[in-house]
C-alpha cells in the first residue's frame, strides 16, 4: 500500500494512526498486497531488553496516517532470532514425559466402565493398569468385571479399602453389575 508516495516495506517502522484514532509504532514484519494484512511488531527496542512484545495484524486500508520513525533489520531474519534451546528441549522432554504418564492411564482392551472406575479409583489410590487387570497400591489386584469380590493380593487392611473404594466407585458411577437389570 502506498500513502503519500510511500510503501510498506518489511523493517520499517512506523508511527500510525487508525481510521478509529488509535495510534501506535511498530515495525513492519510482513505486508501481504492480496489481502492487503499489514503484521507489525510493537516494542521493537523490548527484544533486547528480553520483554514481550506485541504484534497487530491490521488491513492497511485502516490506516489513516502514518510516518516512517526509522528502518531496522528484518525482523524475520533467522540469524537474528534469539531462541534458547536448551529451553525448548527442555520444554520437549516434559512435554514428552507428560504424555507417557498420560497415555500409561489408558487401559488397553478395556471396557469403557473399566476406564472409569481406573480413573475414579486414580483419583484417591496410587494404581496402574496391568494388562486388563487394575494394579492399585502396587499389590491389590482387581480382575474384569471389577466388582469387589475380584479384588486380591496385599495385605487385608489395603484390600479391604480397595473393596471399599471400589464398591463407593461403582455406586457413584452407576455402573450395572453384568446380569444385573
Amino acid at each position: 500500500m502506498e500513502v503519500g508516495g510511500e510503501e510498506f516495506a518489511v523493517g520499517v517502522v512506523i508511527s500510525a494512526k487508525t481510521t478509529l484514532g488509535e495510534e501506535f509504532e511498530g515495525q513492519i514484519v510482513s505486508f501481504d498486497r492480496p489481502s492487503n494484512l499489514l503484521v507489525i511488531q510493537e516494542g521493537v527496542g523490548r527484544a533486547e531488553r528480553g520483554e514481550r512484545r506485541n504484534v497487530r495484524v491490521i488491513k492497511a486500508n485502516y490506516i489513516q496516517e502514518f510516518t516512517v520513525v526509522g528502518k531496522y533489520d528484518d525482523p524475520l531474519d533467522p540469524a537474528a532470532c534469539v531462541l534458547d534451546l536448551a529451553a525448548i528441549h527442555a520444554r520437549e522432554e516434559a512435554a514428552l514425559r507428560q504424555a507417557e504418564v498420560e497415555a500409561e492411564r489408558i487401559g488397553v482392551g478395556v471396557t469403557p466402565e473399566a476406564q472409569r472406575l481406573f480413573d475414579a479409583l486414580s483419583k484417591t489410590l496410587p494404581v496402574q493398569w496391568n494388562k486388563t487387570d487394575i494394579l492399585v497400591m502396587k499389590e491389590v489386584r482387581v480382575c474384569s468385571p471389577y466388582l469387589p469380590e475380584n479384588v486380591s493380593g496385599g495385605t487385608s487392611a489395603a484390600n479391604e479399602r480397595v473393596k471399599k473404594v471400589l464398591d463407593f466407585e461403582r455406586k457413584r458411577l452407576n455402573v450395572r453389575v453384568p446380569g444385573q437389570f
